[in-house]
C-alpha cells in the first residue's frame, strides 16, 4: 500500500532534481518586498524585454531579441507548434520520446511522423540515416529533436547534430535541450547554431539542472526566420518578476550546480554498474539525470508493488515498445542507495523463490 502521507514518498519518477536549487535562490525569496509582487515590470522602459532575457543574452553573447522566455520549455514548445502548424501539416518526432510531443501535435490536428531511435546493446541511439530518409520522403513542416532524449537518455554528438540540422534546414526544427547541462563536460553553441540555421529554435529550461521545476521558467534561442513566435511570446507587461530573480540567482551559482552534477554522475555510474549485474537487467548509458533500465517482464508488476509499498516511486514504462523498462531519476546519494538496496532485496527473494520452485 502507498504511504498515507505523500511527504514520506520518494519521487524518482519525474526527472526532478532532488538536490534542490542553490541557496542563493532561497535568499531571493527571503529578501523579496512588496514591489516584486504588486508592481508590473518596468523593463520595457529600460529598453529590454526582461531582466532574465537580458542576462541570458549577455551570458551567451547574443542579442536579446534572440532569447524567448516561457512558462517552462513546455510552454515555448506548445507556442511554437500552435504558431506554425495548421491542420494536416506534418511534425516529425522521435519514436521513443516524451508523450507530450504527440499531444501538442494532436491539439492542432497536425500529423505526427515518427523517426527512429534504436535500442542498442548499451545505449539507445538515433538512426540518423533512417531519420534523413523519412525526412526526405515526408517533407515535414516541423521537426522536434530531443537531445538528450527523454526517456532513453541518448543524445546527438556535435558532428551528428550539425549533419542533421543541415539536412533539415528547410523545416522549422525545435531542438529540445532540457537535459543538456547534466554532462558538465559537454557543450553546444546555441547562438552559433541559430545564427547558422534561421529556422531553428533551441529550448532550455530552469526546471531540471537548476532544480527549479516549481517556478516554471524556460528559455529559447531563436533563428532569424522565427520572428512571429518572438512577437507572440514577448510580454509587454513583463514576466514573473520573482521567478526571474530566482532564475538569475541560479545562474549566479555555477559552483553549486557543478558540484551536484558531479555527484549525480557518480551515482549514475553506480546505478549502471549495480543494475547490470542482475540477470535480465540492462541499464543503458544516459546523458541526462535519469537512467533507462530493461527488466525481466515477469517481475514488472511485483517489483512496482514492492517499491511502492516501501515509498519508492519510479517510472514504469507502459508504451507499446517500452513496456518492460524503468526510468529512474537520479536522486540524492541516500535515495539512490536506498533504491538499490530495495531492488537487491527484492531480487534476492525472487531468485530464492525460483530456486525453491525448481527443487
Amino acid at each position: 500500500m502507498v504511504a498515507a502521507n505523500e511527504k514520506d514518498l520518494i519521487f524518482l519518477d519525474r526527472n526532478e532534481n532532488q538536490y534542490g536549487p542553490s541557496p542563493e535562490c532561497f535568499k531571493v525569496l527571503q529578501n523579496s518586498n512588496d514591489d516584486t509582487l504588486n508592481i508590473y515590470s518596468r523593463d520595457f522602459s529600460r529598453g529590454i524585454k526582461s531582466l532574465l532575457s537580458a542576462r541570458l543574452a549577455y551570458d551567451y553573447g547574443t542579442e536579446e531579441k534572440k532569447i524567448l522566455l516561457g512558462y517552462g520549455s513546455e510552454d515555448i514548445l506548445k507556442q511554437v507548434v500552435q504558431c506554425y502548424i495548421n491542420k494536416g501539416e506534418k511534425i516529425m518526432i522521435p519514436s521513443f520520446s516524451w508523450w507530450y510531443y504527440k499531444k501538442i501535435a494532436e491539439d492542432v490536428e497536425g500529423i505526427s511522423i515518427e523517426y527512429p531511435i534504436v535500442e542498442g546493446e548499451h545505449t539507445f541511439y538515433y538512426d540518423i540515416e533512417g531519420t534523413i530518409k523519412i525526412y526526405n520522403e515526408q517533407k515535414p513542416k516541423l521537426v522536434i529533436i530531443s537531445s538528450p532524449n527523454n526517456p532513453t537518455g541518448n543524445r546527438l554528438e556535435t558532428n551528428q547534430l550539425n549533419f542533421v540540422l543541415e539536412k533539415m534546414k528547410d523545416s522549422i526544427v525545435v531542438l529540445d535541450e532540457a537535459y543538456l547541462f547534466f554532462d558538465v563536460t559537454f557543450k553546444t553553441d546555441p547562438v552559433g547554431l541559430v545564427n547558422r540555421y534561421p529556422n531553428l529554435i533551441i529550448l532550455r529550461t530552469f526546471s531540471k539542472y537548476y532544480a527549479l521545476a516549481g517556478i516554471r521558467t524556460g528559455f529559447a534561442f531563436l533563428g532569424d526566420n522565427l520572428d512571429r513566435i518572438s512577437l507572440l511570446g514577448t510580454r509587454y507587461l513583463g514576466f514573473n518578476r520573482l521567478s526571474e530573480k530566482i532564475a538569475i540567482a541560479a545562474l549566479n551559482s555555477p559552483e553549486y550546480y557543478n558540484s551536484i552534477s558531479l555527484k549525480m554522475a557518480e551515482d549514475m555510474n553506480m546505478l549502471y554498474n549495480e543494475l547490470n549485474q542482475w540477470p535480465g537487467f540492462t541499464a543503458y548509458k544516459s546523458f541526462a539525470n535519469f537512467i533507462m533500465v530493461k527488466i525481466p517482464p515477469e517481475i514488472k508488476d511485483s517489483l512496482k508493488e514492492y517499491l511502492t509499498e516501501r515509498n519508492m516511486i519510479i517510472k514504469f514504462m507502459n508504451e507499446e515498445e517500452l513496456n518492460r523498462h524503468l526510468r529512474i531519476t537520479i536522486g540524492t546519494h541516500p535515495q539512490n542507495c536506498f533504491l538499490l538496496k530495495l531492488i537487491k532485496t527484492f531480487m534476492c527473494k525472487e531468485m530464492n523463490h525460483e530456486l525453491v520452485q525448481g527443487i
